[in-house]
């Protein structure tokens, strides 16, 4: 398809898109569970980083290549400096004002209590490689990353003044059942 337009063509491969508008429900539902308080499951460990991008990040970045006299590449659209999960989860507990408590545990333990990976514990992934991509050449073509706290915020106060997610199947997916999730934290 390339070679169809002679050099004219950008390939933008975006990882976990988030933000004001999120369809799919990761960030959100995090966000209502460090509203609801209390214990929660966190996977362990609280340092690994997690590359997600804010939707606005990669809008602001296709026009740009749209528009921009260089009409050719291809680019991983993904956070350059991440975030440690614990301070994706801190930010989740502090922009809504949640009394949530983490409770960090291993992934062997979450696997083997049937924890589905990406799911049920929304942008837990330990498959090597899926926090792990190089987006310097988007870096070096302009692609600029607000702070992962200011997407988490900002995303709160789009649920908060009536944000609507659109109505997309994959919004279920998202969230551990409350009852296994008790079950899980009272065997540790």
């Amino acid at each position: 398809m390339a070679e169809s337009y002679a050099g004219r063509a950008v390939f933008l491969r975006p990882g976990v898109i988030l933000g004001p508008g999120e369809y799919v429900g990761r960030l959100p539902w995090w966000l209502r569970r460090a509203h609801r308080g209390g214990r929660f499951l966190a996977p362990a460990p609280g340092k690994r980083l997690i590359q997600p991008v804010d939707v606005r990040d990669v809008a602001a970045f296709a026009l740009d290549q749209a528009t921009s006299e260089i009409k050719s590449g291809s680019y991983n659209v993904a956070h350059p400096d991440g975030i440690a999960f614990e301070d994706f989860l801190g930010a989740c507990l502090e922009v809504t004002g949640g009394a949530g408590r983490p409770v960090w545990v291993d992934p062997a333990v979450l696997i083997e209590n049937g924890v589905k990976q990406w799911t049920e514990l929304p942008l837990w992934r330990t498959h090597s490689g899926v926090w792990s991509v190089d987006s310097s050449q988007a870096v070096a073509a302009g692609l600029r990353c607000r702070p992962l706290r200011e997407t988490v915020r900002d995303t709160w106060n789009w649920l908060q003044n009536d944000g609507c997610p659109v109505d997309h199947p994959r919004w279920a997916e998202h969230g551990i059942n409350p009852k296994k999730e008790e079950k899980i934290l009272a065997s540790l």
